[in-house]
């Protein structure tokens, strides 16, 4: 019996470079309550360039079980879904297989995450190189960026339960 190699890509992370995270919270348009986002995405800074970092945010996703393109995924449903985020002391804590990036999230945020116990959380293949750590980004700038369909329709979309150390 004779088989044929198949091409195995592993996830590389240095070719995903600097993973940038960011929280914001705005009105639902379903229920008119605050919804908790959070975006994760890559500068683009890492080997290979910003071609390489979407082929790598797509390969890692891809391992992880988040499909890209429209449609969610609710967590809190799916079995065996190795994302988790943990919330304490005003920062968010995401973890994946192979990273795990923190940001510090506003309050309003928070009060989002008290009411509904999860998060919007979209993972972007498409690298944001303007938008690096100690930038400011402008509601403008971040509505533009996130409300691009060419960014929306190549991303992961997933509820995200929210974990919180109990003490």
């Amino acid at each position: 019996m004779t088989s044929t190699p198949s091409a195995v890509r592993a996830f590389r992370p240095a070719q995903l470079g600097t993973l940038v995270v960011i929280a914001w919270s705005g009105e639902h348009p379903d229920d008119e309550r605050d919804m908790p986002f959070l975006l994760a995405y890559a500068l683009g800074d890492g080997t290979g360039g910003p071609e390489a970092a979407g082929a790598a945010a797509r390969q890692l996703l891809e391992e992880v079980g988040l499909p890209v393109g429209s449609e969610y995924v609710d967590a809190a449903e799916a079995v065996g879904l190795p994302v988790t985020l943990l919330v304490e002391a005003g920062q968010a804590v995401l973890t994946m297989p192979h990273l795990s990036a923190q940001c510090p999230v506003p309050q309003e945020w928070l009060a989002a995450v008290r009411d509904r116990g999860h998060v919007y959380f979209i993972f972007a293949t498409r690298p944001w190189p303007e938008a690096a750590p100690g930038v400011p980004v402008s509601e403008d700038t971040l509505r533009e960026f996130v409300g691009d369909e060419a960014v929306l329709s190549t991303a992961a979309h997933c509820l995200l339960p929210v974990r919180q150390l109990r003490g």
